[in-house]
């Protein structure tokens, strides 16, 4: 075990664990203001039941020594689970702190899928389904990726989630809104309180540094690698943007900037510690391109209930870089993988992401409706038209964020 590992770690689940806070921030600034509590309830709530399913079962299902497709029950419970290493996973590291990393991305994943269906899915409900959620679609895919399953034996790559986090968040996301969102008005709404989304933003950003770097599970030259792609891939991402925001209504908005900023942080997450520097700035800027495109085209065309864009961004931004990492991956940057199309003029490591990526975008579709429409039976996901109408954060949670009536009252008294 090597103590500066130990501790690189320990600060990386710190900056992972911050990025949860920071997404409800940044999705709550967001929303209508009587819905702020909620949509923050949302991300925090995640919190505590991802914990809960992860310790009892969702660890061992996704790192237990299984077979192809899922982990046995090794570690129900976190079994084995201690300061000690672990070979397969953790040589260098106790693995009870592998297990929190991993655990974090299991958390953000699940804060990224409520962007979604933010403002239109019942509490308790949404609740229920991620803690299904986590079992049937996050751990079986984590273990094809990460746990030694059919995808990993592939030779697919996926540095830091971009399959396994942001395309099964995003994917989810919008199949679950599609579900709720029938027969919902399909209208823009203007932020409450975008300063409250820049702080959640500058979180999230913040904790991504955490989330890429940390996924060497040492300090050494991926590392550092991952780390200035991840800062290259930010404005890059932004940059692009921006660009066609601009030719677009001649105006650089702030949440276009975050906008991009998320998009180029997706897009070279799968990427961070298979790329060179030029490629990382050449990735995030095509991610900022299509995600601009979906969320403000496609989106508009369509008429799809992504609330705040949990697709457009983060399902979108982890297939573009899923596949692009087969285009520009390095051997010289990491001995550990084959030169891409870019290096060999083949298409193998291209074919190989894809099918990485449909098997995931597909399953995705498949077990979320089941999900979705298994708890239809019981309960109704969607809100109702008073919740709609007066606000979930009233009526579901008894609070409010704001208190502006309340305030003009009170200086009309005096």
């Amino acid at each position: 075990m090597k103590m500066d590992d130990t501790i690189f770690l320990f600060l990386c689940i710190l900056l992972v664990w911050l990025m949860t806070p920071g997404l409800s921030l940044f999705y709550g600034g967001l929303v209508q203001s009587k819905n702020v509590l909620n949509t923050v309830m949302q991300s925090m709530a995640a919190i505590i039941i991802v914990t809960f399913t992860w310790v009892v079962i969702g660890f061992s299902l996704s790192f237990g020594h299984g077979n192809d497709w899922i982990g046995n029950f090794d570690f129900i419970g976190l079994q084995h689970v201690g300061f000690n290493t672990n070979v397969q996973f953790s040589p260098h590291i106790p693995f009870a702190l592998f297990m929190l990393f991993q655990m974090m991305f299991c958390t953000i994943a699940v804060s990224i899928l409520s962007g979604s269906i933010a403002e239109r899915m019942r509490f308790i409900p949404f609740t229920i389904f991620i803690f299904i959620w986590v079992i049937m679609i996050y751990s079986p895919v984590a273990h094809w990726v990460w746990g030694g399953g059919w995808i990993q034996q592939l030779d697919a790559l996926d540095y830091a989630g971009g399959t396994v986090v942001h395309i099964t968040s995003g994917v989810s996301g919008l199949v679950l809104a599609i579900m709720i969102g029938h027969g919902k008005k399909v209208e823009k709404l203007q932020p409450n309180n975008l300063l409250i989304t820049l702080i959640g933003g500058i979180f999230v950003w913040i904790g991504w540094y955490g989330f890429n770097t940390g996924s060497a599970f040492t300090l050494n030259d991926i590392a550092v690698i991952s780390f200035v792609n991840t800062i290259i891939a930010a404005s890059g991402g932004a940059f692009s943007w921006l660009i066609l925001e601009y030719f677009s209504n001649k105006k650089l908005s702030l949440l276009g900037l975050l906008s991009g900023v998320l998009s180029g942080l997706v897009t070279i997450t799968p990427a961070a510690g298979f790329v060179n520097y030029l490629s990382a700035y050449i990735i995030s800027m095509i991610g900022g391109i299509a995600c601009y495109f979906v969320v403000n085209s496609i989106k508009e065309k369509l008429r799809y209930n992504d609330t705040l864009d949990a697709f457009g961004i983060h399902g979108v931004g982890g297939v573009i870089g899923a596949i692009l990492t087969g285009v520009f991956q390095s051997h010289k940057v990491n001995k550990d993988i084959l030169d891409g199309l870019i290096y060999t003029g083949h298409l193998h490591t291209i074919w190989i992401q894809c099918i990485a990526v449909i098997v995931v975008v597909l399953y995705s579709i498949i077990i979320t409706f089941i999900i979705g429409k298994t708890l239809s039976i019981f309960m109704s996901l969607a809100t109702t038209v008073e919740e709609d109408k007066k606000g979930l954060d009233q009526l579901v949670h008894g609070e409010k964020a704001y208190f502006y009536g309340e305030l003009n009252k009170l200086h009309k008294r005096y």
